[in-house]
């Protein structure tokens, strides 16, 4: 570490693994005894609970002007992590103060995708269907997935895909798919591909 925090504060210089997947961020410091409160990405954070090690990276600059207290990538053992109230917090083995989780806040957290548990059948993390293409029963190909997000009891697909304007350019555009069984038939993760029960202009 150039500045800021010694390695006796539970941070040890490290690499991101080759399947790093961003998975949340340190929120703040809570209590005063080392404890950081997670923000997940993710509504099932399961991984966060699972994974021996996380590796950690500085906030982005609008984020958190002015961060200092490590450069490069960080590894932190998980000493104990739980769900507390509607967030998660973590204790990291070496961080002990408050002050040095107030000086972590911010920092993004990263985890290697093969520490993710196996997910359930007809379960998948969304991680795994960004990217993937959406074509209907019909081949029809209706997008790639951008994004996925959470209203109320269901998952909605966000699948972006090009219009042309009336000039002949192309633009983005973006259609929502619920993520429910009466309209996606099948997810191939290996083919990178959603097959739905859904229309062009639907």
């Amino acid at each position: 570490m150039s500045s800021g925090l010694k390695s006796s504060a539970g941070l040890s210089p490290s690499s991101l693994p080759h399947d790093a997947i961003e998975v949340g961020r340190v929120l703040d410091a809570w209590g005063v005894k080392g404890w950081v409160k997670i923000l997940p990405h993710s509504t099932d954070p399961a991984a966060l609970f699972t994974a021996p090690f996380w590796f950690l990276e500085a906030p982005e600059a609008k984020f958190r002007p002015g961060f200092s207290a490590f450069s490069g990538t960080q590894s932190v053992q998980v000493e104990e992590v739980k769900t507390h109230s509607d967030s998660v917090v973590a204790k990291f083995a070496g961080m002990d103060d408050r002050n040095v989780a107030e000086a972590i806040r911010g920092t993004r957290i990263f985890l290697p995708r093969s520490a993710f548990p196996a997910a359930s059948k007809d379960e998948y993390y969304w991680v795994d269907l960004i990217g993937l293409d959406v074509v209907n029963r019909e081949g029809v190909v209706l997008g790639t997935v951008r994004d996925l997000m959470t209203t109320g009891p269901q998952s909605v697909l966000c699948v972006e895909y090009s219009v042309i304007r009336e000039d002949g350019s192309s633009a983005a555009a973006e259609r929502m798919i619920p993520f429910v069984s009466v309209y996606v038939d099948n997810v191939d993760l290996p083919a990178r591909r959603i097959t739905v029960d859904w229309q062009p202009d639907y």
